[in-house]
């Protein structure tokens, strides 16, 4: 964690408060949501398809968890939930997991006011008394609402909400428990380095994908710098040609074998001058002329759970190099109240 101290932001000093306690109320919310997650894994079980609905970091989260879910033969989509209010998706013989932090934002109230829901909805929100947990059976994260702009302690909150559904539905989860228990906190310094003159950052995974989106959304949120995320095979089709001395690249590679794919974009990227950062619990060599941040070896939500709280270190270092009130909206607010 960035040492604290009185020059620093007050929009960034909330965000390292909540940043301290995410890892133990990520267990604490997993530990709390057994009971309601056996009966969405139930539900998963009969349907077999899951609908994935939020906003913002919300839907990060959705995208990051979307593989978990089909690794256990669920049919898992993820999509904004402001486009299933404009193209909708069939609810029909599906499971849906609606995620707001808030459980406050406008595109909640809408779906529900408009569909009233499904026998098969779940919610998954920071917030006990919000609207959506008063909507439909819910699994509530510890902690209350996150205060600080951009979302960092509700990710990981969400994730060990998920966990609990994951580890209901079949999966071993106890890599990813440890991860909480004994998070690490490698060092930034030479990634912050690297970034210190680009003028955009463009993340990117494979299976990682969401997580990479999370870092985009922070690190644009904050920095109000152009940050964007594109899945590894779209970065390829094209996208490269952007690359360069101003474009930072940040990579996400976890053990999964997509891992490969990271490995030969990674490599490509170093060579068009682009500073290349990457997120690695691979296992596997560092690249020549990237730089690593490496973690134990570890795959699925527990590689998520490892890099999260670090990318998330790096994505504040980066606001705070380049805005003197980091962390204090100008445009947005930490609830979205309209569409």
């Amino acid at each position: 964690m960035t040492e604290l101290n009185n020059n620093r932001p007050a929009g960034l000093l909330a965000i390292d408060r909540e940043m301290a306690r995410q890892h133990a109320d990520a267990m604490t919310s997993y530990e709390g949501a057994r009971s309601l997650a056996g009966k969405a894994a139930a539900s998963l079980t009969r349907t077999g398809k899951l609908l994935l609905l939020g906003m913002g970091g919300s839907h990060a989260v959705n995208r990051a968890v979307e593989p978990l879910y089909r690794d256990l033969d669920v049919e898992a989509i993820a999509i904004p939930l402001s486009e299933q209010l404009g193209q909708p998706l069939r609810l029909a013989d599906k499971t849906v997991f609606v995620t707001s932090q808030s459980g406050e934002s406008a595109e909640v109230l809408r779906w529900f006011e408009e569909t009233g829901g499904t026998p098969d909805t779940f919610g998954l929100t920071l917030e006990a008394g919000s609207f959506l947990a008063r909507a439909t059976s819910s699994l509530i994260g510890a902690g209350g609402t996150e205060l600080a702009f951009a979302a960092t302690r509700s990710l990981t909150v969400t994730l060990g909400l998920h966990l609990a559904i994951l580890e209901a539905l079949g999966s071993d989860v106890s890599q990813a428990l440890a991860v909480l228990r004994t998070p690490e906190a490698p060092d930034i310094g030479e990634a912050l380095s690297a970034l210190a003159k680009v003028m955009t950052i463009v993340t990117s995974g494979r299976r990682l994908q969401g997580v990479a989106e999370a870092l985009a959304l922070g690190l644009t949120e904050l920095s109000r710098y152009p940050c964007f995320s594109l899945e590894g095979g779209q970065l390829r089709h094209g996208p490269m040609e952007m690359l360069g001395p101003q474009v930072g690249v940040v990579l996400f590679r976890d053990g999964h074998k997509t891992s490969t794919l990271v490995t030969a974009i990674a490599k490509s990227a170093v060579e068009t001058g682009s500073p290349v950062i990457i997120f690695d619990c691979s296992g596997l060599k560092p690249i020549q002329g990237a730089v690593t941040i490496a973690f134990r070896p570890a795959s699925g939500i527990a590689a998520i759970l490892a890099m999260l709280p670090t990318a998330q270190r790096l994505m504040v270092a980066f606001a705070d190099a380049r805005v003197e009130n980091a962390g204090t909206p100008l445009r947005s607010t930490k609830i979205t109240r309209s569409e």
